[in-house]
C-alpha cells in the first residue's frame, strides 16, 4: 500500500511575474518560424496577457505529422521575453527537453498528458528539474486515472519542485464525442478539493478540439472556480502547422475572453457560503458531463437511424426498446436508483432518440 504523501508548494511565479487567478497563457500550439511566433506574441500582448506559450517539440500520435522545430525554436521565444516582457512556457518530456529550455531561460514549463500517463518520463523530467525554481504544470494523464496523476506531482516533489499547477485537458474517449477530449469536469474538481493549495487551470484547446467550443469550455472551467486558462492561439490558424481547428486568433481570444471574464466577475458577488458554493459546483460539473453524454447517445442514435434505412428497417422496434429499459431499471436498481426514475428518465431519452432516428431517415 503506497504511504500518503503531504504536497509541499509556493507561489507561483515566473519571469518577475506572479501567477494570480485568473492566469492566461495562450500563443500558438506550434513555434513555426520565428515572424508567426512573434507577430503572435505581439498582439497577444497588446490585449494585455502575460504568459505565452508554444509547442517547441510536439509529440504527435502518429509520425510524418510536424513534431515541431526544436531547439531552433528556442531563441525566438527569448526574443518574445525581450521584446514584449512576457513570460514564455513550453512542453517538456524527457531531461534533454529540460535541460534545452533552461539554457534559453524558459519561465515555465509543463508535463504533458503523454509524459504523465509514463512514470519513468516523469521521473527523468522531475530529477533534470531538481533544484531548479521555476513553476511546473502537469497535465493530466490520457486516461482518466486519478493516482497517476497524483503521481506525477508527487515525484516532481520529491526532487525539491514546490511551484507546482495542474493542467486539465481532458480525457481521450475510444468513443466518438462532440469534445476531442471529455472533460470529466468532476475528476479536477476532486483534485482540487483535496490540493487547494495547487493552482488548477483549464484547457479548452486540447478538451474541445475545434475553435467554435473553445470558449464555451473556457467559460465553463472558469464558472467552476478554475484558477485560469490555456488556449492555444495562432495569426492564422487554418495554415497551422498543427491543431489548427482548436486554434484561434489573438484578438477573437481577446475579445471573448474580456466577456467571460466579465460575466464571471459580476456572479462572484451573488456568491454564498463558500462550502455550498463548492459542492454547487460538482452539481454543475455533474450536470455538465451528463448534458454531453446525452449528446454523444443521440449521435449514435442518428448513425443507427441512418444504418436502419441502409437496410430498409423500421426505426421503432419495440422488442428492443422492452428489453433495454428492463436492463437500465436492473442496472439502476443495482447502483442505488429506483425503477420509476430509471422509466422516467429513459422514456425521455428514447423518444428524443426515436426522433433522431428518424430525422436520419430523412436525410438523403
Amino acid at each position: 500500500m503506497r504511504e500518503d504523501y503531504e504536497l509541499v508548494t509556493e507561489p507561483l511565479k515566473a519571469g518577475g511575474l506572479t501567477l494570480k487567478p485568473p492566469v492566461i497563457i495562450a500563443g500558438p500550439c506550434s513555434a513555426e518560424s520565428e515572424e508567426q511566433v512573434m507577430q503572435t506574441a505581439r498582439e497577444l500582448a497588446s490585449g494585455g496577457i502575460s504568459f505565452f506559450r508554444a509547442g517547441i517539440w510536439k509529440p504527435r500520435t502518429r509520425p510524418g505529422a510536424f513534431e515541431g522545430v526544436g531547439v531552433d525554436g528556442l531563441p525566438w521565444l527569448r526574443s518574445v521575453k525581450r521584446e514584449t516582457g512576457m513570460a514564455v512556457a513550453i512542453e517538456v518530456a524527457n531531461a534533454h527537453h529540460v535541460y534545452e529550455a533552461l539554457k534559453y531561460d524558459i519561465d515555465i514549463v509543463w508535463v504533458g498528458a503523454r509524459t504523465t500517463a509514463n512514470p519513468f518520463a516523469v521521473q527523468e523530467v522531475a530529477e533534470a528539474l531538481k533544484g531548479v525554481d521555476i513553476p511546473v504544470f502537469v497535465k493530466n494523464p490520457v486516461n482518466p486515472d486519478f493516482d497517476l496523476w497524483l503521481g506525477a506531482f508527487e515525484r516532481l516533489n520529491r526532487m525539491g519542485i514546490r511551484q507546482l499547477g495542474a493542467i486539465h485537458r481532458g480525457f481521450s474517449s475510444f468513443n466518438g464525442s462532440i469534445y476531442r477530449n471529455q472533460p470529466l469536469w468532476d475528476i479536477p474538481l476532486r483534485f482540487r478539493e483535496l490540493f487547494p493549495q495547487i493552482p488548477m487551470i483549464n484547457d479548452p484547446s486540447h478538451i474541445s478540439g475545434k475553435r467554435e467550443l473553445v470558449f464555451q469550455v473556457a467559460a465553463k472551467a472558469l464558472a467552476l472556480g478554475f484558477d485560469g486558462l490555456i488556449i492555444e492561439s495562432h495569426i492564422n490558424p487554418v495554415n497551422a502547422l498543427s491543431d489548427k481547428d482548436q486554434q484561434v486568433i489573438p484578438s477573437v481570444l481577446i475579445t471573448e475572453l474580456m466577456a467571460i471574464m466579465n460575466e464571471v466577475a459580476s456572479s462572484a458577488g451573488s456568491k454564498e457560503n463558500p462550502e455550498l458554493e463548492e459542492l454547487r459546483r460538482r452539481i454543475d460539473s455533474c450536470d455538465y458531463d451528463l448534458l454531453v453524454t446525452l449528446v454523444n447517445r443521440m449521435m449514435v442514435a442518428e448513425k443507427i437511424g441512418r444504418f436502419k434505412k441502409e437496410h430498409n428497417m423500421p426505426v421503432l422496434q419495440n422488442n428492443r426498446w422492452s428489453e433495454l429499459l428492463s436492463s437500465r431499471q436492473n442496472e439502476g436498481k443495482n447502483i442505488g436508483l429506483s425503477e420509476e426514475f430509471i422509466s422516467g428518465l429513459f422514456d425521455f431519452i428514447h423518444r428524443e432518440s426515436v426522433r433522431q432516428q428518424n430525422k436520419s431517415e430523412n436525410i438523403e
